[in-house]
């Protein structure tokens, strides 16, 4: 049975939840950045405030993308917005946790050099080429998400007999973080190789 004239030709509003969704993260961007970098970066209650917003975002990036294909919400604002969305919040986190201390530099400037270019390549070639996430990727965002969010958290900074435990949270986000950089350069070659085979695919049948 095919779909009526009106389904074919329905145009899916901007407004929707599923964006709105997407424009709160985007909000959420610079309130973590506050909290973690406009008061004391030792305070055990910023620390759980800012993880709470990073939490509250990451959660809704789940959400979103479900809303967005379950209820054919998939709009082009979406499509650009929810990406740079993603790439807003983590670079956030890795620039304030730098800043603060809990992350080298290099390891925050190799990870976002890789996640906005290929952010921006996908975006910019996003009619002609189309690059399915690769599992890597997926891993890589996971492994990022509770690297971030336990550095986030207060390890180091609690005393008395929840020392140990704040110090194994440390380690353990710091472990996972190695993870995540490893998969993200691994993830960003393989999209970069990806994108070259379909390119050079292209060029024949051109």
């Amino acid at each position: 049975m095919t779909d009526s004239p009106q389904q074919q030709d329905r145009v899916v509003s901007n407004w929707n939840i599923a964006n709105a969704l997407t424009v709160l993260r985007i909000v959420l961007v610079p309130v973590y950045g506050w909290f973690l970098l406009g008061h004391d970066p030792d305070s055990i209650l910023w620390r759980c405030l800012a993880y709470l917003v990073f939490a509250v975002a990451m959660i809704t990036d789940k959400i979103d993308g479900d809303l967005a294909r379950s209820r054919g919400l998939v709009t082009d604002f979406g499509k650009i917005a929810d990406p740079i969305a993603d790439k807003a919040m983590t670079g956030m986190a890795f620039i304030a946790l730098s800043i603060v201390g809990d992350v080298w530099w290099w390891v925050t400037i190799v990870v976002l050099l890789r996640e906005w270019a290929v952010t921006l390549l996908r975006l910019s070639v996003a009619k002609d080429v189309v690059i399915a996430a690769a599992r890597s990727g997926k891993i890589k965002t996971m492994l990022q998400v509770f690297a971030l969010g336990g550095l986030t958290l207060p390890g180091r900074q609690l005393t008395g007999w929840l020392d140990v435990p704040g110090e194994v949270l440390f380690y353990l986000s710091q472990t996972l973080l190695a993870g995540a950089v490893a998969m993200t350069m691994w993830s960003g070659y393989e999209f970069f190789r990806d994108y070259w085979r379909q390119r050079h695919a292209a060029v024949p049948s051109a």
